[in-house]
């Protein structure tokens, strides 16, 4: 019998794999460094129809501990200049190879953090976008550092029109936030989510994590209580994972003061449960949302997604990644340009398409692709033959305890199994034989 917390019970024996997070399949543990430019070139041109893109933004005007993202302090205006310059460039050089049929239907801008520039920069990447793409009435969002949100940024995010922005919250507790980097008064929170509203903003995301130094269940139901009388209306409720040796900055953080495997899970259960409880439906494993938000309708009519910013409604065929490290998802393609930022710019200014790492999808990648996307996000699959022969070994102590049931050839999770999907999918990875590290599963 395993540990109960909440409506989820621990079963630690199975969750002992540490498990990707399959923002892709194949994942990028499983890129490789490789020329893709005529590839890219390709793909671009076979584009129709609805497409995404997303902005890459490197900088942060303080650098948090915990963060394994790409980026760097923004503290040298001609550095972040000279990143802009080359970023207005490949703008330039992808809508020049994109088909003509492609129409522009969603623009995010992630990071780092986008506000680290001024917003009359933003603006006139807006601008570059407009007179270079087809766009179609684009859904327009924002990832947000609450801490360096001037109030110029909320007359600029009006009269772009941008109506989804995402804030990085993490933690409301104060001993908390010293110990991760990442002091924020709760009235900058609230400053900003008075900002965005004001601005037209009417879907905004919060970032909490759990397993953070010092936090335990009281400590996180606190940060909970805080966000929830704030009402945003989409809430990511992420588990830190504490990898030093692949994230150096981590080094800052006192590894004694973090919490064991079942504080974890019974911190996530706690807090998927406070959340529920608090009218938000779950989605997936760790995003939540208010049941009149796009992602909660996204998953009640079936057309959720995963990609690499997680769970979304985007049903776009393709997202462009622009900027440093940025990712594209292709129809057969998977790319990611250039991470360091100043490499990035010497390949644009020479000319080139900065994608410098990826992988051709095979015909077999794009089939288990398929199975892992539709069994994270709706819970169900139905599976070849070839496929559920391969995993019923080891899906036989999921079924067995209830987590998971099998209906002809259909693999159904079960209700409250939610902690253990990422550990049921990795059984259709045809790569997980490597010896890549990735995190815990919860």
């Amino acid at each position: 019998m395993g540990e109960r917390f909440a409506d989820w019970t621990w079963y630690p024996e199975l969750l002992a794999r540490p498990v990707p997070r399959y923002t892709s399949y194949p994942t990028a543990a499983e890129f490789a460094d490789v020329d893709l430019a005529d590839a890219q070139v390709a793909a671009l041109a076979r584009l129709q129809g609805p497409v995404s893109l997303y902005l890459h933004i490197p900088y942060c005007q303080e650098i948090c501990w915990y963060c394994g993202c790409n980026t760097g302090a923004a503290n040298r205006s001609q550095r972040l200049s000279a990143y802009l310059g080359a970023l207005h460039r490949e703008i330039e050089m992808v809508a020049q190879a994109i088909g003509p049929q492609a129409r522009i239907t969603r623009i995010a801008f992630g990071g780092g953090s986008p506000n680290a520039i001024s917003p009359t920069d933003f603006v006139r990447l807006i601008d570059t976008l407009t007179l270079n793409f087809r766009l179609a009435r684009p859904v327009l969002s924002l990832e947000l550092d609450p801490r360096s949100l001037a109030p110029q940024w909320f007359t600029a995010i009006r009269g772009i029109g941008v109506i989804k922005a995402s804030l990085g919250v993490q933690t409301f507790d104060p001993r908390v936030q010293a110990a991760i980097g990442r002091v924020q008064p709760e009235a900058d929170i609230a400053r900003a989510m008075d900002g965005l509203r004001g601005a037209g903003v009417d879907s905004i995301n919060f970032d909490l994590m759990y397993g953070l130094p010092y936090q335990d269940e009281a400590v996180l139901a606190q940060t909970l209580d805080t966000a929830v009388a704030m009402a945003p209306d989409r809430v990511a409720l992420f588990g830190y994972a504490h990898v030093p040796h692949v994230v150096p900055r981590q080094r800052r953080i006192d590894v004694a003061a973090l919490p064991g495997q079942r504080t974890r899970f019974a911190m996530a259960a706690q807090g998927s449960a406070h959340l529920r409880g608090a009218g938000y439906d779950a989605i997936g494993f760790d995003h939540f949302a208010r049941p009149q938000d796009d992602l909660a309708q996204a998953r009640r009519n079936g057309t959720l997604r995963r990609n690499f910013q997680g769970f979304t409604d985007d049903t776009a065929g393709a997202l462009i990644g622009l900027g440093a490290s940025s990712v594209g998802m292709f129809p057969g393609l998977l790319v990611q340009n250039e991470k360091n930022a100043g490499r990035y710019r010497q390949q644009v200014e020479a000319g080139r398409l900065a994608g410098t790492r990826g992988l051709v999808q095979s015909a077999e990648d794009q089939r288990r692709a398929a199975v892992i996307e539709t069994l994270l996000c709706h819970e169900a699959v139905d599976l070849p033959t070839d496929l559920m022969d391969e995993a019923r070994e080891g899906l036989a102590p999921f079924l067995a305890r209830g987590l998971a049931r099998i209906e002809g050839q259909r693999l159904v999770l079960a209700p409250h199994s939610a902690p253990y999907h990422r550990s049921i999918a990795v059984l259709f990875d045809a790569y997980r034989g490597g010896g890549h590290q990735f995190s815990s599963a919860v």
